[in-house]
């Protein structure tokens, strides 16, 4: 009787909300403009880029939108977020309840309002596209609602009675802290363990804090551990720890998170010149590390001429951290054209603005060393587009004869990375495939019922929210599956 209490109070001031604009006055409203830094000043410094939304500019986005009775933004979400329930309610001033709403199904919505790629997601199916204006801007008012409820110290979800039932996380980053948060709501008792000596996984090791400060990162992480979600440091699932280890250890499942941590290079001549590294290293020695900053000893190199091949959201991070450590001229070096480029919009904007220059249609084929051994210099191919490749876009092809020479000190490659291989050697008869990732079927069960898996480690590379879809799938399928047990 309360939920149906509650379901029919909701239903009439969503309904009292849209009687009180018509839809034409609605799309009339202008969308909101992200408050940011200014590039002259953000480039010498480590703090976030946007700024946020204020409330005034929350509440007018919100009221923007048309709250439809088939909301598509909701089937475009990895992790189905009631967007229009959540929109709505700080339309009316409730950023707290919006907040609620945002954490029954995401464990991290400060992040995901950052760093998801709203535009090809949520952003994508809504309606005002279809009216050739610019959508409601969802990830903005996702991160305004999260950081609000945050200042105001709203409470933690209350997790179900516990059970008394033990599962363990191999790996700390979005998909298993998202199949965290699940399982403890669930009642279930949760364990994370992460082999760095900080809980986040590539949201504090890949994500710079311009993009991504872990201040957000701990405050959703603090919210984990309120809820009863116990956090382990620095052990090494598959050494430090075996399988079998955990279920001696009582553990009736285990989820791994393990991640693609297994940078790759393109094999070309010089590749192993001092001067050139993964955007992995390099992001990992600056975010997890501190390298360039004053207090910590971490070395990192602080090329004055840097190039960056790879054109996604690692490449632009790389890029405008390399800037941040001074370098006069930074370069993305791309084989397709920008509109191919698979990072955010945004985050090449910003790199824009910040003075990076975009190298399309170029691919690295030599390295050229000085005397010493360090790179002084790559050898770019020129391309050209040919017919589309498996993924849509269109392929890469060399105009013979074409290659200039580009002086460079420093390279960070950023062209992908593997599945971490450890969990995967280190378990006798889990099945993997040929890329090396660990099978699963289409509940995210691996080969060994008691495991399954998700994230880059099944999917070889992918976003923060398509990690938390992952993480929050093999959670039902993980309760369900012992709940029958």
């Amino acid at each position: 009787m309360e939920n149906k209490e509650l379901n029919s109070r909701n239903a009439a001031w969503r309904e009292d909300l849209r009687q009180a604009m018509s839809a034409r006055e609605r799309g009339a409203i202008p969308r909101a403009t992200m408050n940011m830094l200014p590039p002259d000043y953000r480039i010498h410094c480590n703090e976030e880029v946007n700024q946020g939304l204020s409330e005034e500019q929350a509440v007018l986005e919100a009221t923007r939108c048309l709250d439809c009775p088939d909301p598509q933004c909701v089937s475009g979400c990895p992790v189905s977020i009631d967007i229009p329930g959540f929109i709505k309610n700080i339309q009316r001033g409730r950023a707290d309840l919006a907040s609620a709403v945002l954490r029954a199904t995401s464990a991290l919505p400060a992040v995901c309002g950052r760093v998801c790629p709203q535009e090809k997601q949520c952003e994508s199916r809504c309606l005002y596209n279809r009216m050739k204006k610019p959508p409601v801007a969802i990830g903005w008012l996702e991160r305004y609602a999260a950081d609000a409820a945050r200042k105001a110290d709203a409470p933690c979800p209350v997790p179900a009675e516990r059970l008394g039932i033990k599962v363990a996380v191999v790996g700390s980053g979005p998909a298993g802290l998202s199949f965290a948060g699940d399982m403890i709501m669930r009642g279930y008792d949760v364990t994370v363990y992460e082999a760095l000596h900080e809980i986040g996984g590539v949201l504090k090791y890949g994500i710079p804090e311009f993009r991504l400060p872990n201040e957000v990162v701990e405050a959703e992480l603090d919210m984990l551990r309120r809820q009863g979600v116990e956090f382990v440091s620095d052990v090494i699932i598959g050494k430090t720890l075996s399988y079998d280890d955990l279920l001696d250890m009582g553990y009736k499942g285990i989820f791994v998170a393990s991640g693609a941590g297994l940078p790759r290079f393109m094999g070309i001549e010089g590749e192993n010149l001092i001067g050139i590294m993964s955007s992995n290293e390099y992001l990992t020695r600056v975010n997890l590390m501190g390298a360039g900053r004053p207090d910590y000893d971490t070395p990192v190199a602080e090329g004055r001429r840097v190039a960056v091949v790879g054109g996604g959201n690692t490449a632009m991070d790389s890029v405008r951290t390399a800037l941040r450590l001074g370098a006069s001229r930074a370069m993305i070096i791309y084989r397709r054209g920008e509109t191919e480029m698979p990072a955010r919009i945004e985050e090449v904007a910003h790199a824009k603005e910040e003075g990076v220059e975009f190298i399309t249609l170029a691919n690295p084929v030599e390295y050229l060393g000085d005397e010493r051994g360090h790179v002084r210099a790559m050898r770019i191919q020129r391309m050209e587009l040919g017919e589309p490749d498996a993924s849509g876009r269109r392929s890469p092809r060399p105009i013979p004869g074409a290659i200039d020479e580009i002086e460079v000190d420093e390279v960070i490659v950023a062209v992908g990375v593997s599945p971490n291989p450890l969990i995967p050697r280190s378990i006798e008869n889990l099945e993997v495939t040929d890329r090396g990732t660990i099978a699963v079927n289409e509940r995210l069960q691996s080969s060994i019922p008691t495991l399954f898996a998700g994230g880059d480690i099944v999917r070889g590379g992918a976003t923060v929210i398509l990690a938390m879809g992952d993480g929050r799938h093999a959670a039902a399928e993980m309760h369900r599956q012992l709940q029958d047990e």
